[in-house]
């Protein structure tokens, strides 16, 4: 038996608005709902023919080390591109010292593959002003997140201990975000396939502080300090 279906445009739009809803935890009022649709309706009539383009590789320039932070996003800060940039972030844009004991690395995984598989030129740590990872290095992490948070953020406290006591108080906060990004830079170090590509010339690091509050990008300089970019 053969059966004749028919659909009818304007039902097919209303039952995929309505799966899509379904789908969200706030309906059509959901915040990500209504960013996808105007992704849709704004960016992609533009940009679908980049991202088809990219479906067949990545190759980004720079390989970025950030916070989780909701206030310090790298493809805005940089107004990059799709496929420009190969974005790794954590609590208080840390990296670890290299140690391929076979556990899990996440930060590291990432490394491994933006510098062994995508060939990126450059590794930037990029902190950020009122980072609440670093606070907890100074201050001590909140009782309900003793689980990954403490562990985590420990990595440095020590680092920040000490740049601490040898600024006034007024500038600790500050200096504990700049000593926490030379930390990661110094780790980043000890990946022998970083190290080798860096002396080579083929890899460059780089190590900046954005501004919340003010939109200032800085950048670690030989001194080592961070000197105002623009």
């Amino acid at each position: 038996m053969n059966y004749e279906i028919i659909f009818v445009q304007g039902s097919i739009e209303a039952l995929s608005a309505r799966a899509l809803e379904d789908a969200m935890t706030q309906g059509p009022n959901d915040p990500l709902l209504k960013g996808y649709r105007r992704f849709r309706d704004l960016r992609w009539p533009e940009a679908h023919a980049e991202y088809e383009a990219l479906a067949a590789g990545q190759k980004p320039h720079t390989l970025i080390v950030a916070c989780s932070d909701s206030r310090a996003d790298p493809a805005l800060i940089f107004d990059a591109a799709p496929g420009e940039l190969f974005v790794v972030r954590n609590v208080a844009n840390l990296v670890p010292p290299y140690q391929p004991d076979g556990q899990l690395h996440g930060v590291s995984a990432a490394l491994e593959f933006g510098v062994k598989v995508l060939e990126v030129g450059r590794i930037v740590i990029m902190g950020h002003a009122y980072c609440g990872g670093v606070t907890a290095m100074r201050t001590g992490t909140p009782a309900s997140c003793r689980d990954f948070v403490g562990p985590w953020v420990d990595q440095g406290a020590e680092v920040v201990r000490r740049v601490c006591e040898s600024v006034p108080p007024q500038e600790a906060e500050r200096a504990s975000e700049e000593a926490v990004v030379r930390l990661s830079i110094e780790n980043l170090r000890t990946f022998p396939w970083i190290a080798e590509r860096e002396a080579a010339g083929t890899l460059r690091l780089t190590g900046l502080h954005f501004g919340i509050a003010d939109g200032v990008l800085s950048a670690l300089t030989a001194a080592p300090r961070f000197e105002r970019l623009g």
